[in-house]
């Protein structure tokens, strides 16, 4: 179903009947992803005495699960600032809009001693001096396996402070990436890229101009079917009130 949209003064066709899901789907067993040393997610019926909220269990009507999970830890998530803020920001309250115009880019993190880092140099070569609403970067290589890795402990590729500098400077809202963070996993609570990204001077006493209404979403997977280009982003997310919410960005390819 071929649609044309009218955004930032710009008319394109999209094919609403081609979305392309880059999330990653919550699930109770050894296939969920894994970060910042938690379990795997707990999906499981309610018990009430002996009535078990579950069909199959011969005395339920319905099926009626209690959900257990970091969103942060367990898939794919959109944060905003109040993610490192003394003061509470939540998500639900930041977000307001969820179209985005957005450049899908490849990079290959480079060895940097015992880190794998993407650096401004890449990101700026890749933008091809594009200045999209959102960025969306597949690290390189792209194994299917990242659906289900178990990040705790094994040092990710990270973005640089500079590229997190370049990426704000150019004006993107919306960063969206492959990784359980943009930043080093053992970094002794620096948080270089986030702080970069959101223009937070001081944690503790938020500076007027930090970004209140940028978000970054990570633990996202972008299969190589999706080539490098424009796309338009439906940025959806679950309506806690919360730093941070489990969402489902999807993509439409730009005719």
């Amino acid at each position: 179903m071929k649609t044309i949209i009218s955004h930032q003064n710009k008319t394109f066709e999209i094919d609403l009947s081609k979305p392309i899901d880059i999330s990653i789907p919550l699930s109770n067993d050894k296939k969920n992803p894994i970060a910042w040393y938690q379990g795997i997610p707990e999906i499981e019926p309610v018990k009430m005495d002996d009535w078990i909220g579950k069909v199959s269990e011969g005395n339920s009507s319905t099926n009626f699960n209690n959900i257990f999970f970091n969103p942060h830890a367990h898939g794919t998530h959109t944060e905003c600032l109040g993610h490192i803020t003394r003061d509470f920001y939540s998500i639900n309250q930041c977000l307001k809009q969820f179209f985005f115009l957005a450049e899908v880019i490849s990079v290959q993190p480079e060895k940097v001693g015992e880190d794998l880092i993407i650096s401004k140099k890449q990101i700026e070569k890749a933008l091809k001096g594009n200045s999209p609403e959102a960025i969306i970067i597949r690290t390189l290589p792209n194994f299917e396996t990242k659906k289900h890795l178990k990040y705790s402990n094994t040092n990710p590729p990270y973005l640089a402070e500079e590229a997190a500098i370049f990426i704000r400077e150019k004006g993107i809202q919306h960063l969206l990436i492959d990784l359980p963070s943009v930043d080093k996993e053992h970094d002794e609570g620096k948080l270089l890229a986030h702080k970069a990204f959101w223009n937070v001077k001081d944690v503790n006493n938020l500076n007027d101009d930090a970004r209140m209404n940028c978000t970054i979403t990570e633990l996202i997977y972008v299969d190589d079917k999706v080539e490098d280009g424009k796309y338009l982003l439906n940025l959806q997310f679950a309506s806690f009130e919360n730093d941070a919410s489990p969402s489902k960005p999807i993509l439409y390819k730009i005719m």
